[in-house]
């Protein structure tokens, strides 16, 4: 009875072995699905996440162009209105300058 008994308790272990090596498997092939998972997920959030960055990035790049072009519109009509200003003044002031300039040339000195 003594060997009988043993190896029915040695089966017993065996067959508890078995079962614990299953149960470990399990656990890994879990583990592994879950990392899976949670790469996957975290390469998803990454992608959304540079997505919205460089959607970000491109509406400040679109709006400082939008400003730059506005301000080159400004600065070319202040130029302009500058430059006619000056063909006005000039313009006005010219006769002056060239009886001026006759009345110097003309008139000798001793």
């Amino acid at each position: 009875m003594a060997s009988s008994s043993s190896q029915s308790g040695i089966q017993l272990l065996l067959a508890a072995e078995q079962e614990a090596q299953h149960i470990v498997n399990a656990a890994r092939s879990a583990k592994q699905a879950r990392l899976k998972q949670a790469k996957e997920e975290a390469e998803k959030d990454i992608a959304e996440f540079r997505a919205h960055v460089e959607a970000e990035f491109q509406r400040k790049l679109a709006e400082s162009s939008g400003d730059s072009g506005a301000n080159v519109k400004r600065l070319e009509q202040e130029t302009d209105a500058k430059i006619g200003h000056l063909k006005g003044e000039a313009s006005r002031v010219s006769p002056e300058v060239v009886s001026m300039l006759l009345r110097y040339v003309t008139t000798v000195k001793n």
